[in-house]
């Protein structure tokens, strides 16, 4: 069963349809199960805020992309059941713990960690977290 937890930087770079949009789609599709800490729908609201904010796209198409980007994970988890895990990584690999939950939730359930977050990628990598 593959299971695949995606961060905000991946949805966003699908739901904007840049370079590395195809491939992560691909993985999607392949998916049985993706998740995502709860944390992802307030993370890409504010990245749609920004580029609606400092780059000038127009707010529908912002609210359109945020739509888009809610609908790709099948399932939300919960950062209650993450966060004493999620902080202790952290403090150990001095990363913020909202990236954490990400990579908590991958080790959790044993899944692929879909991001374009360098940082985090080499933090998982580290901690034998597979990543797409």
């Amino acid at each position: 069963m593959m299971i695949i937890v995606i961060d905000t930087s991946a949805a966003a770079e699908i739901v904007l349809q840049r370079n590395q949009a195809k491939g992560f789609v691909k993985h999607i599709e392949d998916a049985d199960w993706v998740i995502t800490p709860t944390l992802y729908i307030s993370e890409i609201a504010n990245v749609f805020w920004k580029y609606h904010v400092f780059e000038d796209m127009p707010m529908h198409e912002c609210e359109e992309s945020v739509e888009d980007a809610v609908a790709i994970p099948d399932e939300y988890i919960h950062e209650k059941g993450l966060y004493k895990e999620a902080f202790a990584m952290g403090c150990q690999t001095l990363m913020p713990i909202y990236d954490m939950l990400f990579l908590t939730l991958a080790r959790r359930h044993n899944a692929y960690l879909l991001t374009l977050d360098k940082k985090l990628k080499d933090v998982s990598v580290k901690h034998s977290i597979r990543v797409l």
